[in-house]
């Protein structure tokens, strides 16, 4: 679907280019991690990865069953036994 904006809760987020001062050593060090190179892969990357804790953080906290805490945790008589 080209031309469509990404949205954020809702809204619209326009995608714009910006003047940025980035340390060398932070992103060299980033890129290493990232397994990238470039100015631009390396930026991406590093927000991608950032979007994704943070929607990964986001879905554990509403889903007490993405902790790893399992099934049993919502079964009475489990959990019964388990508080003797």
């Amino acid at each position: 679907m080209m031309g469509m904006q990404p949205t954020v809760g809702g809204s619209t987020v326009a995608r714009m280019k910006a003047l940025v001062n980035i340390d060398d050593d932070d992103l060299a060090l980033a890129a290493a991690l990232l397994g990238t190179s470039g100015r631009r892969e390396t930026i991406s990357a590093a927000l991608r990865v950032v979007a994704d804790h943070q929607r990964l953080v986001a879905r554990a906290l509403h889903d007490s069953l993405a902790l790893g805490v399992g099934a049993d945790i919502t079964d009475p008589i489990v959990m019964a036994r388990a508080r003797r």
